[in-house]
């Protein structure tokens, strides 16, 4: 892989510090721990399972853009799929195939770059990336490289970060209004304070734009259990304010009445 951007290399050192959901829901690389951090994962983020649809891509060329610490990438490996993988880190690489090896899996696995993917044009029916390509610091390219490797016809699932979420509003509470900065913006906000450096997230119209090169873009939103505080914060945020808030928080309201403004836009494209 090309030496790295200092952009790229502050995210990169950011995840290779800790991958995602590492600190908090994996306690070891032993089967039972990998068991238990699927289990975390997806109590946290139901969502996932109707998304990805892990059994529809059996028998599929696919690639996982973003491997983390390989929980998606496990139940496609086990669903049958002729699977390739990359990641920014070593760490989430190393995690992955350790998991891989716990459960008796296989997959080709590399450190590899969301915006210079070493595949040739047009090579998988799927293309699944959750939670990567905002983090990126060239998003359109990124987009642009999984258009690339997909076969006509063939599918992307993406979730990218939306912009008009309870956590953005929540960061910029803390982080802007509460320090007496209300005119520091929301995408200015998510850059610094919501995980890696130069974060992003994006308004629905915005992500349409992203994905004009695909037919057929299909987008939604979720709440997330970050939008309804129903969990720890992640990597970064933690203090007695948080936990206050936690206690209080109008959960059922939200769900009523601000369904869509959950901070994860899933999003299924196709070529």
């Amino acid at each position: 892989m090309p030496p790295l951007t200092s952009e790229k290399q502050q995210v990169h050192d950011f995840w290779d510090a800790a991958s995602c959901g590492e600190v908090l829901y994996l306690h070891g690389s032993a089967r039972a721990d990998y068991e238990l951090h699927a289990r975390k994962r997806y109590e946290l983020e139901p969502y996932i399972l109707e998304f990805a649809d892990f059994e529809s891509a059996k028998g599929k060329r696919m690639l996982e853009i973003g491997v983390g610490l390989g929980a998606d990438h496990q139940r496609f490996a086990e669903a049958g799929a002729d699977l390739s993988g990359i990641d920014l880190t070593e760490r989430a690489v190393d995690h992955a195939r350790r998991r891989l090896a716990a459960f008796g899996l296989s997959s080709r696995l590399a450190v590899g770059d969301a915006e210079r993917l070493g595949f040739p044009d047009e090579s998988f029916d799927l293309v699944y990336s959750w939670g990567v390509l905002h983090h990126t610091p060239d998003t359109p390219k990124a987009v642009a490289e999984v258009w690339r490797v997909l076969k006509r016809g063939g599918t992307a699932k993406v979730m990218i970060y939306h912009a008009w979420s309870l956590v953005g509003l929540m960061l910029w509470v803390r982080y802007a209004l509460l320090r007496f900065r209300p005119w520091v913006s929301l995408r200015a906000v998510y850059a610094r304070y919501l995980e890696s450096p130069g974060t992003k997230a994006y308004s629905t119209r915005e992500a349409r734009q992203l994905f004009a090169g695909f037919d057929d873009v299909r987008i939604r939103t979720v709440l997330t259990h970050g939008d309804l505080l129903e969990s720890m914060a992640g990597q970064r945020h933690q203090g007695p304010l948080l936990s206050v808030a936690r206690k209080i928080w109008p959960r059922a309201l939200i769900r009523k009445f601000f369904p869509r403004l959950g901070l994860f836009m899933l999003i299924e494209a196709r070529k």
